[in-house]
């Protein structure tokens, strides 16, 4: 069986979500940054009328801030129901995985990127770090909502 993922970069590393999760992929543009949410949530966008919750994806790694430019995109996942961007630096390719080439990460600690990650798989010549998007999400943000 095959695993569809779009793959994106964030601080120089290759990541890849689910395509089954992805609601759609957007330019950049700013967001309306709002008090009193986590550090990593870079603010608030209108998607059509929607307001949703926009992450800082390499602030959320445990990376330094973003600093978006043009270059930079949005994508919109959509977890239990719940729509969330995620800022990253540039948008890859789809790829399709065989369900045996997802890796588990190496027992690094609980902190860092690992805890987000469902494995990593061999793209090419590089590494793609899978993310686990209910992770990435956080249950911490529902209050929000």
């Amino acid at each position: 069986m095959k695993r569809e993922l779009i793959t994106f970069e964030v601080g120089g590393q290759l990541f890849g979500v689910d395509i089954i999760a992805i609601r759609e992929i957007r330019a950049w543009s700013p967001v309306t940054r709002v008090p009193g949410v986590p550090y990593y949530v870079a603010g608030m966008a209108n998607l059509r009328g929607q307001i949703l919750p926009v992450i800082d994806l390499a602030a959320r790694l445990g990376w330094e801030m973003s600093e978006a430019t043009d270059r930079h995109a949005i994508i919109v996942i959509d977890i239990n129901g719940k729509s969330t961007g995620l800022i990253v630096e540039s948008v890859s390719d789809l790829v399709a995985l065989e369900s045996d080439a997802l890796q588990q990460p190496p027992a690094l600690g609980d902190d860092g990127v690992s805890a987000f990650l469902d494995g990593l798989a061999p793209v090419g010549d590089r590494m793609v770090l899978v993310l686990n998007l209910a992770l990435v999400a956080g249950n911490d943000m529902s209050h929000m909502f």
